[in-house]
């Protein structure tokens, strides 16, 4: 059984950077798309970021482009980290994979999901 284990997050203040962490365990033989998504109190679940199981293809929020990086540590561990952060990053993230060789932005693709991070960033 794959499971995804996260990493970081937390209260941070605005103007500082996040880095989260998502590593893949259990039966990894495969290649695996990875991304990030978060969801705020009271919106829906939106896509921050993801990534190819390369590393060499991403897709980046339009809205965070400026701000956000995601990147592939090693396999099947990708970071994500988001610069000068501000009171409306405030939200649960979430790491999620999908066996596969291909980039994808939709949530719906996403089949293996962790448990979710809280990041609150204080002003």
């Amino acid at each position: 059984q794959v499971q995804l284990e996260e990493s970081g997050g937390g209260v941070v203040q605005a103007g500082d950077t996040l880095r989260l962490s998502c590593s893949i365990s259990g039966r990894t033989g495969g290649h695996y798309l990875m991304g990030w998504f978060r969801q705020a109190p009271g919106k829906e679940r939106e896509t921050v970021a993801t990534i190819n199981w390369s590393g060499d293809r991403t897709f980046v929020q339009y809205s965070l482009s400026d701000r956000c990086t995601i990147a592939t540590e090693e396999k099947n561990r990708a970071s994500l980290q988001i610069r000068r952060l501000k009171p409306e990053d405030t939200a649960v993230y979430y790491c999620a994979a999908v066996e596969g060789t291909g980039l994808a932005s939709d949530s719906r693709r996403f089949d293996i999901w962790g448990q979710g991070t809280q990041v609150t960033v204080s002003s």
